[in-house]
């Protein structure tokens, strides 16, 4: 067997730098604040991350991405231009289908916004309009239909002007001397 020489390997030490800390100015308390500078046209840069890198498909196995280009072997979600609707279920009878219908939905619903007679008590006016029951917060939408419900009394006699009302709260309103007028859509 031959012996192995061994090599004496010299290590070159590199001369070793001195790192300054550099010191920022310590701003005194002065009565001048440095202006703020307005984001313009030529200062304008997007935030870190907002644009993320195209990921480039079929590049080669040593990218990551190559061969079938992310998309798995074969089937249906590796073909181009494949298009699933909502709800699909790989060919099983979806959940909407397998599920009973019940009951009716009206498209024709009308949808009221209610008022009760006791929170007409706090209106000091005389008539009682849809823009004073917005202006007072009873209601949020002037245009839209308003019912008058009998929940509470009334003390006053006014004039209440809505769509609909209860028997109670018309029963309520003319007792107290007061008029419901019915506003017609």
């Amino acid at each position: 067997m031959k012996e192995m020489k061994s090599k004496k390997v010299q290590v070159i030490k590199k001369p070793a730098v001195k790192k300054t800390a550099v010191r920022k100015p310590v701003l005194k308390n002065t009565e001048e604040e440095p202006a703020l500078s307005l984001v313009t046209l030529h200062n304008l840069k997007r935030p870190f991350g907002a644009r993320k890198r195209k990921k480039l498909l079929g590049r080669g196995s040593s990218s990551g991405h190559g061969k079938t280009s992310t998309r798995g072997s074969k089937g249906q979600t590796s073909r181009a231009g494949r298009h699933f609707y909502l709800g699909f279920e790989g060919g099983q009878s979806p959940l909407i289908r397998r599920m009973p219908k019940r009951g009716f939905v009206s498209n024709f619903k009308k949808v009221y916004q209610i008022v009760n007679l006791e929170d007409l008590n706090k209106i000091k006016e005389a008539i009682v309009t849809p823009q004073l029951l917005k202006d007072n917060g009873l209601i949020r939408n002037e245009r839209a239909l308003i019912k008058i419900l009998g929940n509470g009394s009334i003390k006053n006699s006014v004039t209440i002007q809505a769509h609909a009302f209860s028997k109670r709260a018309a029963q309520e309103i003319v007792s107290a001397g007061g008029k419901a007028e019915i506003i017609n859509i």
